[in-house]
Protein backbone atom coordinates (compact mmCIF):
# COMPACT_ATOMS: atom_id res chain seq x y z
CA UNK A 1 0.00 0.00 0.00
CA UNK A 2 1.29 3.44 -0.95
CA UNK A 3 1.70 6.04 1.79
CA UNK A 4 -0.23 8.65 -0.23
CA UNK A 5 -2.85 8.90 -2.95
CA UNK A 6 -3.63 11.69 -5.39
CA UNK A 7 -7.20 12.92 -4.99
CA UNK A 8 -9.21 15.40 -7.03
CA UNK A 9 -12.20 16.82 -5.19
CA UNK A 10 -15.54 18.00 -6.65
CA UNK A 11 -14.51 21.66 -6.35
CA UNK A 12 -11.35 21.10 -8.40
CA UNK A 13 -8.90 20.89 -5.49
CA UNK A 14 -6.11 18.40 -6.22
CA UNK A 15 -3.74 17.18 -3.53
CA UNK A 16 -1.77 14.19 -2.30
CA UNK A 17 -3.58 12.59 0.64
CA UNK A 18 -1.23 10.99 3.19
CA UNK A 19 -2.32 7.50 4.21
CA UNK A 20 0.33 6.50 6.75
CA UNK A 21 0.77 6.97 10.47
CA UNK A 22 2.75 10.13 11.29
CA UNK A 23 5.35 8.97 13.82
CA UNK A 24 8.68 10.57 14.66
CA UNK A 25 8.40 13.13 11.88
CA UNK A 26 7.52 10.82 8.99
CA UNK A 27 4.68 8.78 7.53
CA UNK A 28 5.01 5.06 8.13
CA UNK A 29 2.95 1.91 7.71
CA UNK A 30 1.34 0.28 10.71
CA UNK A 31 3.33 -2.56 12.25
CA UNK A 32 0.55 -5.08 11.70
CA UNK A 33 -0.20 -3.86 8.18
CA UNK A 34 -3.86 -3.13 8.93
CA UNK A 35 -5.87 -0.53 6.99
CA UNK A 36 -9.43 0.71 7.08
CA UNK A 37 -11.71 2.43 4.61
CA UNK A 38 -12.77 6.07 4.81
CA UNK A 39 -16.32 6.67 3.57
CA UNK A 40 -17.69 9.81 1.89
CA UNK A 41 -20.93 10.43 3.84
CA UNK A 42 -22.45 12.35 0.91
CA UNK A 43 -22.13 9.46 -1.54
CA UNK A 44 -21.64 6.43 0.78
CA UNK A 45 -18.64 5.49 -1.38
CA UNK A 46 -15.08 4.70 -0.29
CA UNK A 47 -12.66 7.62 -0.58
CA UNK A 48 -9.50 5.66 0.24
CA UNK A 49 -7.99 3.38 2.87
CA UNK A 50 -5.58 4.57 5.56
CA UNK A 51 -3.16 2.74 7.82
CA UNK A 52 -4.66 1.62 11.11
CA UNK A 53 -2.74 2.16 14.34
CA UNK A 54 -2.73 -0.75 16.78
CA UNK A 55 -1.42 -0.98 20.33
CA UNK A 56 2.05 -1.65 18.94
CA UNK A 57 1.98 1.53 16.87
CA UNK A 58 0.82 3.55 19.87
CA UNK A 59 3.79 2.19 21.80
CA UNK A 60 6.21 3.17 19.01
CA UNK A 61 4.72 6.68 18.88
CA UNK A 62 4.97 7.04 22.66
CA UNK A 63 8.63 6.03 22.59
CA UNK A 64 9.30 8.59 19.87
CA UNK A 65 7.48 11.27 21.86
CA UNK A 66 9.35 10.40 25.07
CA UNK A 67 12.71 10.58 23.28
CA UNK A 68 11.81 13.99 21.84
CA UNK A 69 10.59 15.30 25.21
CA UNK A 70 13.74 14.29 27.03
CA UNK A 71 15.99 15.20 24.13
CA UNK A 72 15.86 17.97 21.54
CA UNK A 73 12.45 19.39 22.47
CA UNK A 74 13.52 19.83 26.08
CA UNK A 75 16.17 22.31 24.89
CA UNK A 76 13.82 24.38 22.69
CA UNK A 77 13.07 27.76 24.27
CA UNK A 78 9.50 28.88 24.98
CA UNK A 79 9.87 31.64 22.38
CA UNK A 80 10.89 29.08 19.75
CA UNK A 81 7.90 26.91 20.62
CA UNK A 82 5.74 29.94 19.95
CA UNK A 83 7.39 30.44 16.57
CA UNK A 84 6.71 26.82 15.62
CA UNK A 85 3.01 27.23 16.44
CA UNK A 86 2.75 30.52 14.57
CA UNK A 87 4.45 28.99 11.54
CA UNK A 88 1.99 26.12 11.67
CA UNK A 89 -0.88 28.63 11.84
CA UNK A 90 0.52 30.37 8.73
CA UNK A 91 0.63 27.04 6.90
CA UNK A 92 -2.98 26.31 7.87
CA UNK A 93 -4.02 29.61 6.32
CA UNK A 94 -1.94 29.04 3.21
CA UNK A 95 -3.62 25.65 2.76
CA UNK A 96 -7.08 26.75 3.89
CA UNK A 97 -9.01 25.63 0.81
CA UNK A 98 -7.35 22.22 0.72
CA UNK A 99 -7.92 21.55 4.43
CA UNK A 100 -11.55 22.76 4.20
CA UNK A 101 -12.21 20.62 1.14
CA UNK A 102 -10.81 17.54 2.87
CA UNK A 103 -13.11 18.25 5.84
CA UNK A 104 -16.07 18.41 3.46
CA UNK A 105 -15.01 15.17 1.81
CA UNK A 106 -14.81 12.88 4.84
CA UNK A 107 -16.91 14.76 7.40
CA UNK A 108 -19.71 16.03 5.14
CA UNK A 109 -19.83 19.63 6.37
CA UNK A 110 -20.08 22.32 3.71
CA UNK A 111 -16.84 23.74 2.36
CA UNK A 112 -17.94 27.22 3.44
CA UNK A 113 -18.43 26.03 7.04
CA UNK A 114 -15.17 24.08 6.93
CA UNK A 115 -13.29 27.20 5.87
CA UNK A 116 -14.46 28.77 9.09
CA UNK A 117 -13.17 25.76 11.03
CA UNK A 118 -9.73 25.97 9.41
CA UNK A 119 -9.54 29.70 10.05
CA UNK A 120 -10.47 29.14 13.69
CA UNK A 121 -7.90 26.35 13.97
CA UNK A 122 -5.19 28.66 12.65
CA UNK A 123 -6.27 31.37 15.09
CA UNK A 124 -6.11 28.85 17.95
CA UNK A 125 -2.58 27.77 17.06
CA UNK A 126 -1.46 31.39 16.76
CA UNK A 127 -3.14 32.29 20.06
CA UNK A 128 -1.19 29.59 21.90
CA UNK A 129 1.94 30.54 20.01
CA UNK A 130 1.59 33.89 21.76
CA UNK A 131 1.24 32.20 25.14
CA UNK A 132 4.34 30.01 24.83
CA UNK A 133 6.80 32.44 26.48
CA UNK A 134 4.30 33.82 29.00
CA UNK A 135 3.71 30.80 31.22
CA UNK A 136 5.46 31.86 34.43
CA UNK A 137 5.86 30.80 38.02
CA UNK A 138 5.83 33.06 41.07
CA UNK A 139 8.07 34.11 43.95
CA UNK A 140 6.23 33.63 47.26
CA UNK A 141 7.38 35.30 50.48
CA UNK A 142 6.80 33.25 53.62
CA UNK A 143 9.45 34.21 56.20
CA UNK A 144 12.85 35.82 56.59
CA UNK A 145 15.67 33.69 55.24
CA UNK A 146 13.49 31.64 52.90
CA UNK A 147 13.39 32.00 49.11
CA UNK A 148 10.37 30.26 47.60
CA UNK A 149 9.31 30.08 43.99
CA UNK A 150 7.06 28.03 41.73
CA UNK A 151 7.64 26.73 38.22
CA UNK A 152 5.03 25.76 35.62
CA UNK A 153 6.49 22.64 34.05
CA UNK A 154 5.16 20.55 31.15
CA UNK A 155 3.49 17.27 32.07
CA UNK A 156 5.33 15.26 29.41
CA UNK A 157 3.86 12.86 26.87
CA UNK A 158 0.23 13.74 26.20
CA UNK A 159 -2.19 11.29 24.60
CA UNK A 160 -5.00 13.11 22.82
CA UNK A 161 -8.16 11.64 21.30
CA UNK A 162 -10.33 13.87 19.12
CA UNK A 163 -13.85 13.47 17.67
CA UNK A 164 -15.22 13.38 14.14
CA UNK A 165 -17.51 16.42 14.25
CA UNK A 166 -14.78 19.11 14.08
CA UNK A 167 -11.66 17.16 13.02
CA UNK A 168 -9.27 19.98 12.14
CA UNK A 169 -10.53 22.38 14.82
CA UNK A 170 -10.24 19.81 17.60
CA UNK A 171 -6.77 18.93 16.30
CA UNK A 172 -5.73 22.54 16.93
CA UNK A 173 -7.59 22.85 20.23
CA UNK A 174 -5.63 19.90 21.58
CA UNK A 175 -2.21 20.54 20.09
CA UNK A 176 -2.03 24.31 20.66
CA UNK A 177 -1.90 24.47 24.48
CA UNK A 178 0.04 21.20 24.78
CA UNK A 179 2.88 22.41 22.56
CA UNK A 180 2.86 25.97 23.95
CA UNK A 181 3.60 24.60 27.42
CA UNK A 182 6.42 22.32 26.25
CA UNK A 183 4.72 18.92 26.04
CA UNK A 184 4.84 16.34 23.27
CA UNK A 185 1.80 14.73 21.70
CA UNK A 186 0.46 11.40 20.47
CA UNK A 187 -2.91 12.28 18.92
CA UNK A 188 -5.50 9.84 17.60
CA UNK A 189 -8.03 11.13 15.09
CA UNK A 190 -11.54 9.70 14.83
CA UNK A 191 -11.79 6.66 12.58
CA UNK A 192 -14.62 8.31 10.62
CA UNK A 193 -12.55 11.40 9.74
CA UNK A 194 -8.79 10.78 9.65
CA UNK A 195 -7.91 12.63 6.45
CA UNK A 196 -7.52 16.28 7.47
CA UNK A 197 -5.44 15.32 10.52
CA UNK A 198 -2.95 13.61 8.23
CA UNK A 199 -2.80 16.61 5.91
CA UNK A 200 -2.15 18.76 8.99
CA UNK A 201 0.64 16.34 9.99
CA UNK A 202 2.37 17.17 6.70
CA UNK A 203 2.24 20.82 7.72
CA UNK A 204 3.80 19.94 11.08
CA UNK A 205 6.82 18.62 9.20
CA UNK A 206 6.92 21.73 6.99
CA UNK A 207 6.78 23.98 10.05
CA UNK A 208 10.04 22.43 11.26
CA UNK A 209 8.93 20.71 14.45
CA UNK A 210 11.56 18.25 15.68
CA UNK A 211 10.69 14.58 15.04
CA UNK A 212 8.57 12.95 17.71
CA UNK A 213 7.07 16.15 19.12
CA UNK A 214 3.74 15.72 17.33
CA UNK A 215 2.60 12.23 16.30
CA UNK A 216 -0.71 11.65 14.50
CA UNK A 217 -2.37 8.22 14.43
CA UNK A 218 -5.43 6.98 12.54
CA UNK A 219 -7.24 4.24 14.38
CA UNK A 220 -10.21 2.99 16.35
CA UNK A 221 -11.20 3.88 19.87
CA UNK A 222 -11.38 0.31 21.14
CA UNK A 223 -7.80 -0.40 20.06
CA UNK A 224 -5.63 2.69 19.57
CA UNK A 225 -7.75 4.87 21.87
CA UNK A 226 -7.74 2.23 24.59
CA UNK A 227 -3.97 1.82 24.22
CA UNK A 228 -3.47 5.56 24.71
CA UNK A 229 -5.75 5.65 27.76
CA UNK A 230 -4.00 2.78 29.50
CA UNK A 231 -0.39 3.36 28.38
CA UNK A 232 1.98 3.45 31.32
CA UNK A 233 4.34 5.98 29.73
CA UNK A 234 1.70 8.54 28.76
CA UNK A 235 1.52 11.25 31.41
CA UNK A 236 -1.77 12.87 30.48
CA UNK A 237 -4.79 12.07 28.32
CA UNK A 238 -7.19 14.60 26.79
CA UNK A 239 -10.40 13.44 25.17
CA UNK A 240 -13.30 15.08 23.37
CA UNK A 241 -16.33 12.93 22.66
CA UNK A 242 -19.27 11.19 24.30
CA UNK A 243 -19.83 11.00 28.03
CA UNK A 244 -20.03 7.19 27.80
CA UNK A 245 -16.55 7.00 26.26
CA UNK A 246 -15.27 9.55 28.77
CA UNK A 247 -16.28 7.21 31.59
CA UNK A 248 -14.43 4.35 29.89
CA UNK A 249 -11.29 6.47 29.60
CA UNK A 250 -11.42 7.42 33.27
CA UNK A 251 -11.64 3.74 34.23
CA UNK A 252 -8.65 2.93 32.03
CA UNK A 253 -6.66 5.76 33.59
CA UNK A 254 -7.58 4.63 37.09
CA UNK A 255 -6.43 1.12 36.30
CA UNK A 256 -3.10 2.23 34.81
CA UNK A 257 -0.80 4.99 36.02
CA UNK A 258 -3.37 7.58 37.18
CA UNK A 259 -2.33 9.94 34.39
CA UNK A 260 -3.81 13.42 34.35
CA UNK A 261 -7.18 13.61 32.55
CA UNK A 262 -9.23 16.30 30.83
CA UNK A 263 -12.54 15.47 29.20
CA UNK A 264 -14.81 17.57 26.98
CA UNK A 265 -17.99 15.53 26.76
CA UNK A 266 -21.64 15.67 25.71
CA UNK A 267 -24.40 18.16 26.18
CA UNK A 268 -28.13 18.76 26.03
CA UNK A 269 -28.06 22.51 25.99
CA UNK A 270 -31.05 24.81 26.64
CA UNK A 271 -31.72 27.74 24.31
CA UNK A 272 -34.13 30.10 26.12
CA UNK A 273 -36.15 32.81 24.34
CA UNK A 274 -38.04 35.44 26.35
CA UNK A 275 -41.10 37.43 25.24
CA UNK A 276 -39.11 40.63 24.85
CA UNK A 277 -36.44 39.17 22.56
CA UNK A 278 -36.03 40.37 18.99
CA UNK A 279 -37.95 37.39 17.62
CA UNK A 280 -36.41 37.34 14.14
CA UNK A 281 -32.88 37.69 15.51
CA UNK A 282 -33.56 35.01 18.13
CA UNK A 283 -34.90 32.63 15.48
CA UNK A 284 -31.76 33.14 13.43
CA UNK A 285 -29.54 32.22 16.38
CA UNK A 286 -31.74 29.34 17.54
CA UNK A 287 -31.61 27.93 14.01
CA UNK A 288 -27.81 28.23 14.00
CA UNK A 289 -27.65 26.83 17.51
CA UNK A 290 -29.15 23.47 16.59
CA UNK A 291 -28.59 22.99 12.85
CA UNK A 292 -25.01 24.25 12.60
CA UNK A 293 -22.71 21.36 11.69
CA UNK A 294 -25.81 19.20 11.08
CA UNK A 295 -26.58 19.19 14.78
CA UNK A 296 -23.35 17.27 15.34
CA UNK A 297 -22.15 19.69 17.98
CA UNK A 298 -21.59 18.91 21.66
CA UNK A 299 -22.99 22.31 22.66
CA UNK A 300 -25.96 22.23 20.23
CA UNK A 301 -29.02 24.11 21.50
CA UNK A 302 -31.23 21.04 21.32
CA UNK A 303 -33.76 22.06 24.01
CA UNK A 304 -35.55 25.21 22.89
CA UNK A 305 -37.67 26.99 25.52
CA UNK A 306 -39.86 29.89 24.39
CA UNK A 307 -41.89 32.12 26.73
CA UNK A 308 -45.63 31.54 26.31
CA UNK A 309 -46.44 35.06 25.07
CA UNK A 310 -44.58 34.55 21.79
CA UNK A 311 -44.56 30.76 21.58
CA UNK A 312 -47.08 30.27 18.76
CA UNK A 313 -45.63 33.09 16.66
CA UNK A 314 -42.11 31.81 17.27
CA UNK A 315 -42.95 28.26 16.18
CA UNK A 316 -44.54 29.37 12.91
CA UNK A 317 -41.71 31.76 12.06
CA UNK A 318 -39.10 29.22 13.08
CA UNK A 319 -40.58 26.59 10.76
CA UNK A 320 -40.41 29.05 7.86
CA UNK A 321 -36.78 29.82 8.70
CA UNK A 322 -35.87 26.13 8.85
CA UNK A 323 -37.21 25.64 5.33
CA UNK A 324 -34.55 28.08 4.11
CA UNK A 325 -31.74 25.78 5.32
CA UNK A 326 -30.26 24.16 2.21
CA UNK A 327 -29.54 20.47 2.80
CA UNK A 328 -27.30 18.89 0.21
CA UNK A 329 -23.88 18.53 -1.41
CA UNK A 330 -21.12 19.99 0.83
CA UNK A 331 -19.32 21.26 -2.27
CA UNK A 332 -22.22 23.46 -3.40
CA UNK A 333 -21.88 27.08 -2.30
CA UNK A 334 -25.42 27.45 -0.97
CA UNK A 335 -25.35 24.31 1.21
CA UNK A 336 -25.86 24.88 4.93
CA UNK A 337 -26.41 21.30 6.11
CA UNK A 338 -24.60 18.28 4.72
CA UNK A 339 -24.97 14.60 5.65
CA UNK A 340 -24.49 13.00 9.04
CA UNK A 341 -21.01 11.56 9.35
CA UNK A 342 -21.80 7.84 9.02
CA UNK A 343 -24.45 5.18 8.57
CA UNK A 344 -24.20 4.42 12.28
CA UNK A 345 -24.87 8.02 13.22
CA UNK A 346 -27.70 8.30 10.68
CA UNK A 347 -29.40 5.21 12.09
CA UNK A 348 -28.97 6.40 15.66
CA UNK A 349 -30.61 9.76 14.92
CA UNK A 350 -33.50 8.18 13.04
CA UNK A 351 -34.10 5.86 16.00
CA UNK A 352 -34.40 8.89 18.28
CA UNK A 353 -36.91 10.46 15.89
CA UNK A 354 -39.02 7.29 15.91
CA UNK A 355 -38.76 7.10 19.70
CA UNK A 356 -39.98 10.70 19.99
CA UNK A 357 -43.04 9.86 17.90
CA UNK A 358 -43.81 6.82 20.08
CA UNK A 359 -43.56 8.95 23.23
CA UNK A 360 -46.23 11.27 21.86
CA UNK A 361 -44.13 14.22 20.72
CA UNK A 362 -45.34 16.07 17.62
CA UNK A 363 -43.07 16.67 14.63
CA UNK A 364 -43.49 20.29 13.62
CA UNK A 365 -41.14 19.94 10.67
CA UNK A 366 -38.77 17.32 9.22
CA UNK A 367 -38.42 13.87 10.69
CA UNK A 368 -37.44 12.02 7.54
CA UNK A 369 -34.45 11.12 5.43
CA UNK A 370 -33.46 13.74 2.85
CA UNK A 371 -32.88 12.19 -0.58
CA UNK A 372 -31.95 8.56 -1.17
CA UNK A 373 -28.14 8.69 -1.35
CA UNK A 374 -25.91 9.84 1.50
CA UNK A 375 -26.62 10.13 5.22
CA UNK A 376 -28.87 13.20 4.96
CA UNK A 377 -31.64 13.92 7.52
CA UNK A 378 -34.21 16.70 7.32
CA UNK A 379 -33.93 19.42 9.98
CA UNK A 380 -36.39 18.24 12.62
CA UNK A 381 -38.28 19.95 15.43
CA UNK A 382 -40.51 18.24 18.01
CA UNK A 383 -43.20 19.97 20.07
CA UNK A 384 -45.64 18.59 22.69
CA UNK A 385 -42.69 17.35 24.71
CA UNK A 386 -42.10 16.91 28.42
CA UNK A 387 -38.90 16.62 30.40
CA UNK A 388 -39.23 12.88 30.97
CA UNK A 389 -38.97 12.03 27.27
CA UNK A 390 -35.85 10.35 25.95
CA UNK A 391 -35.49 13.02 23.26
CA UNK A 392 -35.37 15.66 26.01
CA UNK A 393 -32.82 13.92 28.18
CA UNK A 394 -30.35 12.18 25.87
CA UNK A 395 -27.88 13.74 23.44
CA UNK A 396 -29.11 12.99 19.91
CA UNK A 397 -26.15 14.61 18.14
CA UNK A 398 -28.05 15.39 14.97
CA UNK A 399 -30.36 17.99 13.41
CA UNK A 400 -33.15 17.30 15.91
CA UNK A 401 -34.47 19.63 18.61
CA UNK A 402 -37.46 19.89 20.90
CA UNK A 403 -39.41 23.08 21.58
CA UNK A 404 -41.48 23.85 24.67
CA UNK A 405 -43.03 26.88 26.37
CA UNK A 406 -42.40 28.39 29.80
CA UNK A 407 -44.00 31.13 31.92
CA UNK A 408 -41.52 32.84 34.23
CA UNK A 409 -37.81 33.47 34.67
CA UNK A 410 -37.80 30.91 37.46
CA UNK A 411 -39.42 28.36 35.16
CA UNK A 412 -36.78 29.00 32.48
CA UNK A 413 -33.94 28.47 34.95
CA UNK A 414 -35.48 25.30 36.37
CA UNK A 415 -36.08 23.82 32.91
CA UNK A 416 -32.65 24.82 31.69
CA UNK A 417 -30.98 23.04 34.59
CA UNK A 418 -33.12 19.90 34.37
CA UNK A 419 -30.41 17.77 32.78
CA UNK A 420 -27.36 15.77 33.81
CA UNK A 421 -25.31 17.77 31.30
CA UNK A 422 -23.92 21.29 31.62
CA UNK A 423 -21.85 22.24 28.60
CA UNK A 424 -23.58 25.29 27.13
CA UNK A 425 -26.79 27.34 27.10
CA UNK A 426 -28.22 30.57 25.74
CA UNK A 427 -30.59 33.38 26.69
CA UNK A 428 -32.38 35.69 24.26
CA UNK A 429 -33.79 38.89 25.77
CA UNK A 430 -33.48 42.67 25.60
CA UNK A 431 -33.57 42.94 29.39
CA UNK A 432 -30.09 43.05 30.93
CA UNK A 433 -31.34 42.03 34.38
CA UNK A 434 -33.10 38.97 32.94
CA UNK A 435 -30.04 38.06 30.86
CA UNK A 436 -27.64 38.20 33.79
CA UNK A 437 -30.01 36.57 36.29
CA UNK A 438 -30.54 33.59 34.00
CA UNK A 439 -26.89 33.44 32.89
CA UNK A 440 -25.70 33.38 36.48
CA UNK A 441 -28.23 30.70 37.42
CA UNK A 442 -27.71 28.21 34.61
CA UNK A 443 -25.37 25.35 35.46
CA UNK A 444 -23.34 25.38 32.26
CA UNK A 445 -19.77 26.13 31.27
CA UNK A 446 -20.81 28.64 28.61
CA UNK A 447 -23.86 30.91 28.50
CA UNK A 448 -24.47 32.89 25.31
CA UNK A 449 -26.69 35.96 25.39
CA UNK A 450 -28.45 36.89 22.12
CA UNK A 451 -26.08 34.65 20.16
CA UNK A 452 -25.11 30.96 19.90
CA UNK A 453 -22.13 28.82 18.94
CA UNK A 454 -19.82 31.84 18.95
CA UNK A 455 -16.47 30.54 20.18
CA UNK A 456 -13.08 32.25 20.40
CA UNK A 457 -9.61 30.93 21.17
CA UNK A 458 -9.32 33.31 24.14
CA UNK A 459 -12.57 32.18 25.81
CA UNK A 460 -12.51 29.05 28.02
CA UNK A 461 -14.86 26.27 26.93
CA UNK A 462 -15.91 23.21 28.91
CA UNK A 463 -18.63 21.63 30.94
CA UNK A 464 -20.31 21.43 34.31
CA UNK A 465 -21.73 18.15 35.66
CA UNK A 466 -21.45 15.22 33.21
CA UNK A 467 -20.20 17.44 30.40
CA UNK A 468 -16.56 17.17 31.34
CA UNK A 469 -13.48 17.93 33.37
CA UNK A 470 -11.17 20.86 32.67
CA UNK A 471 -11.35 23.59 30.05
CA UNK A 472 -10.34 23.98 26.43
CA UNK A 473 -9.20 27.33 25.01
CA UNK A 474 -8.13 30.52 26.72
CA UNK A 475 -5.55 30.82 29.44
CA UNK A 476 -7.50 28.16 31.35
CA UNK A 477 -6.41 25.40 28.95
CA UNK A 478 -2.75 25.93 29.85
CA UNK A 479 -3.47 24.47 33.30
CA UNK A 480 -4.43 21.20 31.59
CA UNK A 481 -0.86 20.79 30.36
CA UNK A 482 1.30 22.10 33.18
CA UNK A 483 2.16 20.98 36.69
CA UNK A 484 3.32 23.26 39.46
CA UNK A 485 6.66 22.65 41.15
CA UNK A 486 7.46 24.49 44.39
CA UNK A 487 11.11 25.18 45.24
CA UNK A 488 11.83 26.33 48.80
CA UNK A 489 15.36 27.46 49.64
CA UNK A 490 16.74 28.00 53.14
CA UNK A 491 18.92 31.06 52.58
CA UNK A 492 20.56 30.57 55.99
CA UNK A 493 22.04 27.28 54.88
CA UNK A 494 25.43 26.76 53.33
CA UNK A 495 24.89 27.72 49.68
CA UNK A 496 27.92 28.47 47.50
Amino acid sequence: MSLSINLELPNGVKYDQPLGLFINGEFVRGVEGKTFEVINPSTEKVICSVNEATEKDVDIAVRAARAAFEGEWHKVTPAQRGKFLCKLADLFEENLLTLASVEALDNGKSVSMAKGDVGAAAACLRYYGGWADKVHGKVIDTEHGKFNYTKQEPIGVCGQIIPWNFPILMWAWKIGPAIATGNVVVLKTAEQTPLSGLVAAELVAKAGFPPGVINILSGFGKTAGAAISSHMDIDKVAFTGSTITGRTIMKAVANSNLKKVTLELGGKSPNIVFDDADIDEAISWVNFGIFYNHGQCCCAGSRIYVQEGIYDTFVEKFKKRIKENVVGDPFENETFQGPQVSQLQFDRIMEYIEHGKKEGAKIEIGGKRHGDVGYFIEPTIFSNVDESMKIMQEEIFGPVASIAKFKTVADAIALGNKTTFGLASAVHTKNLETALTVANSLKAGTVWVNTYNTLHAALPFGGFKESGIGRELGKAALANYTQVKTVSVNMNGALY
